[in-house]
């Protein structure tokens, strides 16, 4: 079931689809399951500014499952043991926040492949593998098939970025624009024209080198327009974010304190 999850969201993208996810920061199963009920293409589960621990995102990977959709952990750093322990719980791709040069990105995609593409850490008893029960062979086979996605986030990796591009094994490219709204000195203002201004630059630059390029939004506004720029994955707002917008609406329609 992993491996076909993983190759149909593959193959979504190679066809040009756009693919919509948010992000979750609760740890409660039950909103992962209503995000693929809902229709999300993928979740993000948030480690970096989340307060999951990796024992919780198992249960958290088996809602995404049942609900079919694609579980992506944002792993807190980029450390080769941080990657390890996202992918070994069974995690169908990683996320890693503030990636600056090429070199970074070319270590991040060692450690989250087993060889001859990469030399991540050997353990067949994990999630991953259905606690041993694949093929071993098979089981690596599909691992390596596991999704790299690099956020480019600030001034110095935008500047590396075209080397960036060129890493083998990357397969998303992510624009963090509130992390670059701050390294530009305006710190939340996404919609700054500089701002707006560096983010072309980046989907320019991915369109360039065929890589898939993906950004965070909160709008549905935002959404559409970096759309139709050429963004492919785009991650829609946040399950807080996304609750307490409702809340806000109905309140707001027939009334609260």
């Amino acid at each position: 079931m992993m491996l076909q999850m993983i190759e149909s969201f593959r193959a979504k993208i190679v066809r040009g689809e756009v693919v919509t996810g948010p992000f979750m920061k609760s740890t409660d199963p039950a909103f992962v399951e209503i995000a693929g009920y809902a229709g999300f293409d993928f979740v993000i589960l948030d480690r970096e500014h989340g307060p999951g621990t990796i024992s919780e995102m198992q249960n958290l990977l088996r809602a995404a499952q049942v609900a079919g959709v694609l579980p992506i952990i944002r792993v807190p750093d980029s450390r080769e043991i941080s990657i390890d322990k996202a992918l070994d719980v069974g995690a169908m791709g990683i996320q890693v926040p503030s990636v600056e040069s090429a070199a970074q990105a070319r270590e991040i995609v060692r450690a989250a492949k087993y060889a001859p593409a990469g030399s991540r850490g050997v353990c067949r008893f994990v999630r991953a593998s259905n606690y041993s029960s694949i093929e071993r062979s098979a089981y690596f086979r599909q691992a390596n098939r596991t999704l790299v996605i690099v956020q480019v986030e600030g001034l110095k990796g935008i500047e590396n970025l075209r080397d960036i591009l060129a890493v083998e094994g990357v397969d998303i490219v992510f624009i963090g624009p509130y992390d670059l709204s701050q390294s530009m000195g305006v710190a939340g203002q996404i919609d700054h024209p500089s701002v707006q201004e560096k983010m072309r630059e980046v989907i320019a630059a991915a369109a360039q080198r065929k890589v898939v390029v993906g950004t965070f939004v909160d709008t549905v506004e935002n959404a559409l327009k970096w759309k139709k720029t050429g963004v492919q994955y785009l991650s829609y707002s946040v399950d807080a974010g996304i609750f307490y917008e409702a809340c806000r609406s109905i309140v707001s329609a027939v009334g609260g304190r």
